[in-house]
């Protein structure tokens, strides 16, 4: 009974180290390390005061009437009014039909960027609301993007 309770606690320490070491990846699929987004919401390596800035000129969009099944995109444009270097660690839409692209480096300073958002209304109808999270170094550490259709079903003759 000692023996297995040995094996067992042995294997268990041994997939707790694998599965820790694991998460501890500096690095993303990008690149880019992942410590620079941590950084404001832990509040660490802030005490230079440098911090980015992600200004929106518009967080929502109305596509307004729209025949089902179509696809329709919208580009929402940002600037980095801070004082530091943003990166967006990830933009990820509320369902499988809202999909968005955002940039991948580094936004200095000054610099602008958009995240362009597709939607496919394919079997959806009435009025939708859908949003896309935008995941940064700033601080506060998400965006919320909106937009809102209303989806028509096409009358067959």
């Amino acid at each position: 009974m000692k023996k297995s309770a040995l094996v067992f606690f042995c294997f268990s320490s041994f997939l707790a180290t694998v599965i820790w070491s694991g998460c501890q990846s500096s690095q993303d699929k990008t690149g880019i390390s992942t410590g620079i987004v941590n950084i404001p919401a832990s509040g660490e390596g802030s005490s230079n005061g440098k911090l980015p800035v992600m200004v929106f000129a518009d967080t929502s969009h109305q596509f307004g009437d729209m025949k089902q099944g179509e696809k329709v995109s919208w580009t929402y444009s940002f600037k980095n009014t801070g004082n530091a270097d943003l990166v967006i660690a990830s933009a990820v839409g509320s369902c499988g039909c809202t999909v968005p692209h955002y940039p991948k480096g580094t936004i200095h300073a000054g610099d602008t960027g958009t995240i362009d958002v597709t939607f496919d209304s394919e079997g959806k109808q009435g009025k939708v609301l859908k949003s896309v999270t935008v995941v940064t170094n700033c601080q506060p550490s998400t965006k919320i993007l909106t937009f809102t259709a209303n989806i028509q079903i096409p009358k067959y003759q």
